[in-house]
């Protein structure tokens, strides 16, 4: 029986799914002196899930620097807290690797917020959003995405919290260490149905369409919506696959 997806899926079908969390082993680096060894382990991998965090604005006129970032192979998670590390040589390297596959959701976003903290070349990054369009996918927030083609749910509960805490709590680093694994299952999925063509799509109608078709519901309107990663930042629209700049793609 062929796998079924959905070209939008129900956000209100996510809620009723059971929760998805990473279940490898989670290493917290918060010394510049330990990025080098966590760096050469995961240069070791086949193919790598990325992620940033940064603590969240509650007040006009604040920012803040990137506090996180997270990179997991298939059984091991290495937490950076870049508040404490800063990007280190060793890091960058990770960063400027061409050979190793990275994948994510939203890496322009990421890519950005990590040139505030260091200048580098962006290595083989692979935009997740750009991917699952080959397959019918119009979603493009990481929960969705991984709802349709799994039936699991990534809790978004810890999105929030504070990413500079003096200690990361264990629901954080669970949080952050999903959302760069659950990249690389994405990425393997959508790579194997293209392949096997063992999908049936089911083309959801845009209910805005169907309800009035009018001059604000034609194609050139741009769902808000769904152009927010997670919930919580605006995507870029997709485009080649594999990115290599923080303001352009390579094709």
């Amino acid at each position: 029986m062929k796998k079924k997806i959905y070209s939008k899926f129900n956000k209100n079908k996510i809620a009723l799914l059971p929760i998805v969390e990473f279940p490898g082993e989670i290493v917290v680096v918060d010394k510049a002196e330990d990025t080098a060894d966590a760096v050469a382990d995961l240069l070791k991998s086949d193919i790598l899930g990325i992620d940033t965090e940064t603590r969240p604005i509650f007040k006009k006129g604040t920012s803040h620097k990137v506090a996180l970032l997270q990179v997991s192979n298939h059984t091991k998670c290495y937490l950076f807290r870049l508040n404490l590390t800063d990007i280190t040589d060793a890091i960058k390297k990770l960063l400027e690797n061409t050979r190793i596959p990275m994948v994510g959701l939203s890496l322009h976003d990421d890519i950005l917020a990590l040139h505030r903290r260091a200048d580098f070349v962006p290595g083989r990054f692979f935009e997740l959003q750009n991917i699952v369009g080959d397959i019918g996918i119009e979603d493009l927030s990481l929960q969705k995405v991984y709802a349709n083609l799994f039936g699991l749910k990534i809790s978004k509960r810890q999105r929030l919290s504070n990413w500079e805490a003096a200690t990361l709590t264990d629901k954080q680093q669970i949080y952050a260490a999903t959302d760069a694994w659950t990249c690389i299952n994405i990425f393997e999925e959508v790579c194997r149905l293209k392949v096997s063509q063992d999908y049936e799509l089911i083309k959801v109608p845009d209910p805005k369409l169907q309800a009035a078709p009018t001059e604000q519901t034609t194609a050139d309107k741009v769902d808000t919506e769904e152009l927010k990663a997670d919930d919580a930042t605006v995507e870029k629209s997709a485009g080649p696959t594999e990115v290599n700049s923080p303001n352009e793609a390579k094709a």
